[in-house]
């Protein structure tokens, strides 16, 4: 276990190494009762540090078997271990160093390094998971060209992979199997993978835009092989859509990803050979819904455009990570907004950030995109990092246009192929390409923290102009207070009486730089100063503001809009974004008067929401999110002090509010779209089932006819979309018959699927229905359960502590101790996972005096504790801060 008072790393303590490994050839020997490693490296000194002829490696949980440097065995006096380190001392220009260490994967609960998934070997090395297979410059600036070797009984692991191309395979005079893999790329050690097992392999191929062959294969455990057909289409189509949105071809012979049931994170974009957590690659019609198959086009499509943004130019630091995901995960957005609806795509994305992001951003742990210091890495792999930091590059591409990025990100790639380079290097690319100054904008990448904009307006009819005043200010966060002014780009539009957009007519000299990145009826505006006033002329009625189309920016917005003016932007705005912004700000409302007491829905609200019901020209899509209520999450963002209980009990009572107003409505719409076709996992049938499946979730709550159908659709579908969501309408139902025995019934015919048994876990300890204490204490002791497996984990404690709030906020405090107990457990088998089940406790100073001191008790009794590792050390430690 780690130190419990370990220290803290700085950005400013940043210098080069004393060494570069120019090469890494590695032998794995997989035996049954360890494995055995052997690192051939090729040392060379850097010029621009003085190393004093020192060299200190990274090493963590390694049994050393043996040093030789140049092919003599070490003497003992020149080198030295710790826990966390090998040091050599007396080293000259250039090196061959050579390291023997024994490590134990069957033993490796922490699921970082070289560990055991049931019976396959597997890696995962970011951040700084390396270390734990061999003594090495652990660090994302030091790249090497590796050669991997693999040992092993060849009738027992048939299969052995490793990144590059494979280049040797062999029986060798004892019969086991060597498999040799070259990867041509310099790469950093976190990007180096390798498995080992009885695999199956789903293969095809796909050519490139310079008209080469290349092989695609996606590997699975046996029975999951007829579940790998829509990852493999979803490649074919990342792959085409980065060659010809950024100009970017692959450039291996091979690709491959690998599905791996135990896994902490989502996927990894290892060179050449992803590994992939099972949930993210595997599915069938049957067992997967909609919202998985996107989340698999999403993610695979991540992990694909990693190899040019993260493997072919990667970070210098981890202080960098922003520069790789960031920028990927902007990427992977665009490219799901092309192929599904962009409109729900930018929804999706903005919900997460005011509900998850927002929340980060307003609490102890609070972070710039670019952290000044962290004591674990594994700790910055957070919303801000990743989500924040999309939003971040989708801001410098609405600042340039799609034009100017896309020379921008043509000019980084070219100037940085195979270096790491940092935040500030991306930044300068967009700037020399485009002759634009981005010095100020750059605050978005070192202050942390939500800007407030507050807006206000004023229609002067004599001068038929609009005069618009914006003030923005970034709250204080832990470490920073008296922020600067932000670039803010701010997208608007203006509506006329009749719904239509108006001409939008601003001075240039409003906006700097010259930038012209609008259109007539949807102008970006840049806001660069606490306070500015912009002037709309030629107005000649006074129009309905449409303020941060398309979510321009990610900011908290203050504009009060009349209740009557929201329900005309819900009805007409041309952003499809503003129209869901302007229902969830009526609905926000709804919920903070219905805490009050009950609630009826008026009547001028109900006809907006049938009209768009009974809307068969919209996506059915966005009429989805278009009557979704705001999440209990979402609407906390907006209280100064949360009140869990008021939350839920006045969300509960708008939500049957709607369903009682609109009963016959949401029972037409269901008919309406009811389907026998044969169930694809394409956009149309996607956006049809999610407005259908939102009727059903309302008409059950509403009558007896709707729970009706909700056992039928339950019954009679071929689809998990259509089963999930009848599951989930008759658990919310109140029926204290039909819930369990829907539930019963479901995992009888599912139990011997995890995946699908994943779900089954989540529905109930989500539900704020019957999302007990005592239900996630049953569960956790159910055969389904397994303290090893992340998906697990996250299906129990991580739904109950993040979406059955009501019960998580247990006014007895229960809920928060079940969970610190979890928590507690885990900081000895699985730090990285112990760590991210903290979050929810780091809310403590927002929530009502009651709550708020059980909550810190336990975040204390967490802090209490010998022996934390690093991971839980620190968030526990600035969350009580």
């Amino acid at each position: 276990m780690r130190d419990a008072q370990p220290q803290t790393i700085h950005l400013t303590d940043y210098q080069q190494p004393g060494y570069w490994i120019n090469t890494t050839e590695l032998t794995f020997e997989l035996q049954d009762d360890a494995t055995l490693v052997t690192s051939v490296l090729a040392l060379e000194a850097n010029s621009a540090v003085d190393s004093q002829g020192e060299l200190t490696l990274h090493g963590q949980e390694l049994e050393l078997v043996a040093v030789e440097l140049d092919g003599q065995a070490l003497d003992a006096s020149r080198y030295s271990t710790s826990d966390e380190s090998l040091t050599i001392s007396g080293l000259a220009d250039q090196h061959t160093l050579s390291i023997v260490t024994r490590i134990q994967p069957d033993k490796n609960t922490a699921l970082e390094g070289l560990y055991r998934s049931g019976g396959m070997y597997c890696t995962q090395c970011e951040a700084e998971g390396f270390r734990r297979i061999t003594y090495y410059l652990d660090r994302p600036d030091v790249m090497s060209v590796f050669t991997t070797h693999i040992i092993a009984d060849g009738s027992r692991y048939p299969v052995m992979l490793s990144n590059g191309n494979c280049v040797a395979d062999e029986t060798l005079a004892d019969g086991r199997r060597k498999v040799t893999w070259s990867d041509p790329h310099r790469k950093p050690a976190y990007l180096f993978a390798l498995v080992a097992g009885d695999l199956l392999s789903k293969e095809d191929s796909f050519t490139t835009m310079s008209g080469r062959e290349v092989k695609l294969q996606i590997f699975v455990e046996p029975q999951n092989i007829d579940k790998t057909d829509y990852a493999l289409d979803a490649l074919k189509r990342s792959m085409r859509w980065d060659e010809e949105t950024y100009g970017r071809e692959y450039d291996l012979d091979i690709f491959m990803i690998v599905a791996v049931d135990d896994f902490n994170m989502g996927a990894m974009e290892n060179k050449g050979l992803n590994i992939f957590n099972s949930s993210c690659v595997l599915a069938n019609p049957a067992t997967a819904t909609d919202a998985a198959y996107q989340r698999i086009e999403a993610i695979v499509a991540h992990e694909y455009f990693h190899n040019w943004s993260g493997n072919r130019v990667t970070c210098r630091d981890w202080f960098q990570l922003s520069l790789k995901e960031g920028f990927t995960v902007f990427r992977d957005a665009s490219f799901s907004a092309d192929m599904n609806s962009a409109t729900v795509k930018r929804i999706e994305d903005a919900r997460l950030l005011r509900t998850v992001q927002f929340a980060e951003d307003g609490g102890p742990m609070a972070h710039p995109v670019q952290p000044d210091s962290f004591i674990e890495i594994s700790n910055f792999y957070t919303v801000t990092i990743y989500e924040k930091g999309a939003e971040v590059v989708g801001m410098i591409h609405k600042i340039l246009g799609a034009d100017g990025f896309r020379k921008g990100s043509d000019l980084y790639f070219e100037r940085h192929d195979g270096q790491a380079v940092t935040i500030y290097d991306f930044v300068a690319a967009m700037e020399d390409a485009n002759g634009v100054d981005l010095s100020q904008f750059k605050l978005w990448y070192k202050q942390a923290g939500t800007p407030i904009v507050t807006a206000a307006a004023e229609y002067r009819e004599d001068e038929q102009a609009l005069y618009l005043t914006l003030h923005q200010q970034c709250p204080d966060t832990p470490g920073q207070s008296g922020k600067k002014p932000m670039w803010i780009p701010v997208q608007l539009g203006l509506i006329d009486s009749e719904g239509n957009d108006m001409a939008v007519n601003v001075s240039p000299a409003q906006n700097p730089q010259g930038l012209d990145t609008w259109t007539n009826a949807s102008q970006v505006l840049h806001f660069t100063e606490e306070e500015q006033t912009f002037v709309f002329s030629g107005l000649k009625e006074q129009p309905v503001l449409s303020l941060f189309r398309d979510f321009s920016a990610p900011v908290k917005v203050r504009f009060i809009q009349p209740e009557e003016e929201l329900l005309f932007r819900l009805q007409t705005d041309s952003d499809g974004f503003n129209r869901w912004d302007a229902g969830q700000q009526l609905m926000l409302g709804w919920i903070q008067q219905a805490q009050e007491g009950e609630f009826e829905l008026p009547e001028t609200a109900r006809q907006v929401l049938a009209e768009l019901l009974a809307d068969e020209s919209l996506d059915p899509a966005m009429v989805s999110y278009l009557l979704t209520l705001p999440s209990e999450a979402y609407v906390a963002e907006f209280s100064d002090q949360v009140d869990p209980h008021a939350i839920h009990l006045g969300r509960k009572r708008v939500r049957l509010a709607v369903a009682m107003a609109l009963n016959e409505e949401f029972a037409a719409c269901y008919q309406r779209l009811e389907s026998d076709a044969e169930y694809q996992p394409e956009p149309e049938q996607m956006a049809a089932r999610a407005l259908k499946n939102l009727a059903l979730s309302y008409w059950s709550l509403a009558s007896d006819a709707g729970v009706k159908k909700a056992v039928s659709q339950f019954g009679k579908t071929d689809n998990m979309t259509d089963q999930m969501a009848a599951m989930v309408a008759l658990v919310n139902s109140g029926d204290d018959e039909l819930a369990p025995k829907t539930l019963d019934a479901f995992y009888e015919q599912w139990k011997q699927d995890p995946l699908v048994v994943n779900q089954w876990l989540s529905v109930q300890c989500g539900s704020s229905e019957i999302g007990t204490i005592e239900r996630v204490k049953q569960l956790m002791e159910h055969e389904a359960f397994d303290w090893r497996n992340p998906n697990k984990i996250r299906s129990v404690l991580g739904a109950f502590a993040n979406q059955a709030l009501c019960h998580f906020h247990a006014e007895d405090g229960s809920g928060y101790a079940l969970l610190a107990d979890a928590i507690i457990r885990l900081n000895a088998s699985n730090p990285q996972i112990a760590s991210r089940l903290i979050t929810p406790l780091t809310k403590w100073g927002r929530l009502v005096p009651q709550l708020s001191e059980k909550m810190k008790a336990e975040l204390q009794r967490i802090a209490d504790e010998p022996n934390l590792s690093r991971d839980v050390y620190e968030v526990v430690n600035k969350s009580l801060a």
